[in-house]
């Protein structure tokens, strides 16, 4: 399994990580087993959002025979209240339920301690501007947390947190889908009905990638299936179908992501998920999937998904792209930004104009005029 640096944490994640929400639907031994079975496949990341005594248990003795080679994105705020899930910032709950997960997951810590799930502007300020935060800082100056990171689907709110300087990584909702979604506090408009017209990546869902690039701000993600639609011909947004390995190479190739939390329900999910560590160039190949579909498109929008390749000159088309992107959208290029950007075996300025990368690009990107431009921009 190959690992990914998870921004400034410096925590060493697996690409493909364990979304444990669907583990009560089973008995717990069951679950016990599923999380064993993760682990010899290599995942080494698990998200418990769940506040459910069950699904907590499962997850604690799963993982409690090599506790040190996990990391558990623990949730704040998730808090378990007559037998029902409860969002809440109210500290006579709060401070409970994370005392519970602390003990049900066991070895005295929280790996990633998640600010859980922040949507509106309501609810930033009720965590940052309340004892809630305070409480949050305590326990990562206590070490009971290790990391302080948050859980959003709105990029808005997204942005702030990796603006804020103390949130280390972000637990953020990605899909082909939901990039074209502009950012929204109501998640009924995010799930949804799709416009056929949307067209391309939303600005501000990939101003958010490029930011968390910029700060070392590392992603995991959820949601990176669409609840299973993106796999039905009938609920897809796009009118045609993905597959696993496409949907989590789509996330991957997103700038600052690290690790895609997947859901699980049996063995056969987990190697399924687990299969994309050596599935072939062709089973990644999300753009020709996008470019076909009969509904939505990513016309002359880069999407960094490789088809360029080969170049002649050897140059990393897709990860100039990316550094093009994220310094573009700046008043001067990030010192950082030039830095990773000169440390490329090639440089645009090494483009010699053949335009057969055009050729193949899927989305009809004028890419030779892109390493121009990138050539100008970063001097090199």
């Amino acid at each position: 399994m190959n690992k990914r640096r998870l921004g400034k944490t410096g925590l060493m994640v697996s690409e493909v990580g364990f979304g444990g929400e669907w583990l009560e639907r089973h008995p717990e031994e069951d679950g016990i087993e599923l999380i064993h079975h993760a682990h010899e496949k290599g995942i080494n990341i698990i998200d418990c959002w769940m506040p459910d005594p069950k699904s907590r248990d499962i997850i604690g003795k799963g993982i409690a025979e090599c506790r040190g080679e996990w990391y558990v994105q623990g949730h704040i705020g998730s808090t378990w209240q007559n037998g029902q899930y409860v969002k809440t910032r109210d500290m006579k709950f709060v401070r409970p339920a994370f005392e519970d997960l602390l003990q049900r997951i066991g070895g005295g810590y929280i790996d990633l301690g998640m600010i859980h799930y922040v949507d509106s502007m309501e609810e930033w300020n009720a965590c940052m501007n309340t004892e809630f935060i305070d409480y949050v800082h305590e326990l990562h100056e206590k070490g009971l947390i290790r990391h302080i990171g948050m859980s959003t689907h709105n990029p808005r709110i997204a942005k702030m947190a990796a603006e804020s300087g103390f949130i280390e990584m972000i637990l953020f909702s990605i899909n082909p889908a939901f990039d074209m979604k502009p950012a929204s506090e109501n998640l009924d408009t995010m799930f949804g009905e799709y416009d056929a017209s949307l067209k391309g990546i939303d600005p501000e869902r990939a101003e958010f990638y490029h930011l968390c690039e910029e700060k070392d701000v590392g992603i995991t993600v959820m949601k990176g299936f669409f609840g299973g639609a993106l796999f039905d011909p009938k609920r897809s947004p796009f009118g045609a179908v993905f597959t696993p390995v496409q949907c989590i190479h789509y996330a991957l190739t997103r700038p600052a992501v690290c690790a895609v939390m997947c859901g699980y329900d049996t063995k056969d999910q987990v190697d399924a998920a687990t299969a994309y560590e050596t599935a072939t160039d062709e089973e990644k190949d999300y753009a020709s999937v996008i470019a076909s579909a009969p509904l939505h498109s990513y016309k002359g929008q880069c999407t960094y998904c490789g088809h360029c390749k080969p170049c002649p000159q050897e140059i990393d088309i897709a990860m100039v792209s990316k550094f093009y992107d994220l310094a573009r959208t700046q008043p001067a290029v990030p010192a950082t930004v030039q830095s990773h950007y000169e440390s490329l075996a090639r440089h645009a300025s090494d483009c010699i104009g053949c335009r057969s990368c055009e050729t193949r690009c899927p989305f009809e990107v004028k890419i030779a005029d892109r390493m121009h431009a990138a050539a100008g921009l970063f001097g090199l």
